[in-house]
């Protein structure tokens, strides 16, 4: 049982269970917050950014994010299998997130180090000759995180890292279902030395205590990973002055543009479209093949995809692992079903393995307005459509409000350079699947897909102001 991890007397309002999505059984419990302790933890980290004696050094925020990066660095196999176990995500690709969350905390550290501010080329004019401009970094303030279940490490590393590292108190609300590797991370960065006010954690009883949280006055900036519907309505609802980053999701294209490595494009869109049994806000959705190549192409990853082992996510040889929730299965096979009675060939999958798994699935063709080909799926599900004329499907990829990464696969040059800047999107991979990110990358959705930049660096420049000074002197 985990205690409240926020500054406030109060008891907790109630526990909450964290279950295994992949077979129910209760992994732990953790007390819920209210209201009232929503506003002590905001009270408490708005008083201490007003005490400006009461700042963090560099040197000492240095400090805390390397002895954390090095704790981390002992227990990677436990935050695997904590990881793993909440989140569904299997173990392998789990020490994956575990030693890229390592790498984001040593980042921290280094944009730290590296993230000055500037001169400013004033005196070049009669009217400010005798004047010398510069600008350092300060917090913006009190930063409230709310995340998501993908990635339940190494996405509150890019949140509170970033945080800790530009001085900024935060708040952190994980997602319900994976708020142990929040818990745990925090507890580290305590044990390296962060002062607990300087960071806590928020587990909502409701969501009345989630929206006071965030449309809080003292919230100076507030980040979020999760869905469009939520994240758009709580931005509405800021506080004026508080500034954001929204981080959603997409349908991420991906182009088999010829000519193209035929083995590389299929053991890519392989992994960037199960990886993680598809939920992630850049998985691959929607591929895009020459008619005349692409039922052999669908039928090919259908043969790998129908060969990926599921299972439980701690054992080593699962390489896809359960749904968040049984109601996520529920929805995949519904708009699985929809799109194959529309017209959809289905070369594998298309079948629940369980209340909490769902088969790889491959559909060929599905109408353009099927719910697969317009909303995100979020699921282990990848659709193939022939083109005829790459410009149309040029189109067909754009047609959609969401935009985010995408992917083209080709060995000519040009034709990849047209792709790349023709595809809306943020980035674009070439010859590499769509869900490709390091954290020293910029990462942004467009449109409907998010507001903002995120990746380490860009986070960091988000939660700082410029603050100049001018001086004035006969001697300049």
């Amino acid at each position: 049982m985990h205690d409240l991890m926020l500054h406030s007397d109060r008891p907790a309002i109630g526990t909450l269970a964290v279950n295994s999505p992949y077979d129910g059984r209760e992994l732990d419990q953790v007390a819920t917050s209210g209201v009232d302790h929503v506003d002590d933890a905001l009270a408490a980290a708005h008083s201490l950014f007003r005490d400006r004696d009461a700042w963090l050094s560099i040197p000492q925020r240095l400090e805390i994010l390397n002895k954390a990066a090095a704790i981390m660095q002992t227990q990677i196999e436990e935050l695997t299998l904590l990881a793993a176990s909440e989140g569904g995500k299997p173990y392998t690709d789990s020490k994956v997130e575990v030693i890229r969350a390592i790498d984001g905390v040593r980042l921290c550290a280094e944009v730290l180090r590296s993230h000055a501010g500037n001169v400013i080329p004033i005196g070049t004019t009669p009217a400010t000759m005798g004047r010398f401009a510069f600008t350092q970094k300060e917090p913006i303030g009190v930063v409230v995180a709310v995340s998501a279940f993908n990635h339940p490490l190494n996405l509150i590393v890019h949140q509170v890292g970033p945080s800790v590292a530009s001085g900024c108190p935060v708040v952190v609300k994980p997602a319900a279902d994976t708020p142990l590797s929040c818990i745990r991370f925090v507890e580290i960065l305590r044990e390296a030395g962060l002062p607990d006010t300087w960071c806590q954690v928020v587990i909502a009883e409701d969501r009345e205590t989630a929206e006071k949280l965030v449309t809080d006055s003292r919230v100076g900036f507030f980040s979020f990973i999760g869905s469009a519907r939520v994240g758009w309505m709580l931005r509405s609802k800021l506080a004026p002055g508080a500034r954001c980053a929204l981080e959603h999701g997409g349908a991420a294209p991906l182009f088999l543009a010829p000519p193209y490595d035929r083995d590389n494009a299929l053991a890519a869109t392989l992994k960037g479209g199960f990886y993680h049994a598809g939920q992630v806000c850049v998985s691959v959705q929607r591929v895009f093949a020459p008619a005349a190549g692409a039922t052999e192409f669908a039928t090919e990853l259908a043969d790998r995809a129908s060969q990926l082992i599921i299972g439980p996510p701690e054992d080593a040889a699962t390489e896809v692992g359960p749904l968040i929730r049984t109601a996520e299965v529920d929805r995949i096979s519904e708009w699985v079903d929809e799109a194959v009675a529309a017209g959809a060939k289905l070369l594998c999958g298309g079948k629940k393995i369980s209340d909490t798994c769902y088969a790889a699935t491959v559909l060929l063709n599905p109408p353009t307005d099927a719910r697969v080909s317009t909303l995100e799926i979020f699921g282990p599900v990848v659709c193939v459509y022939g083109y005829d004329n790459i410009d149309d499907a040029i189109e067909q990829a754009n047609a959609l409000p969401v935009a985010f990464q995408a992917a083209v696969f080709s060995n000519d040059v040009d034709l990849a350079m047209k792709l790349y800047k023709r595809l809306d999107a943020t980035a674009v991979m070439i010859n590499d699947h769509s869900a490709f990110r390091d954290d020293v990358m910029p990462f942004a959705g467009l449109r409907e897909s998010g507001l903002g930049i995120g990746g380490i660096p860009y986070t960091m420049e988000d939660m700082q102001i410029d603050k100049m000074m001018v001086t004035k002197s006969p001697e300049l």
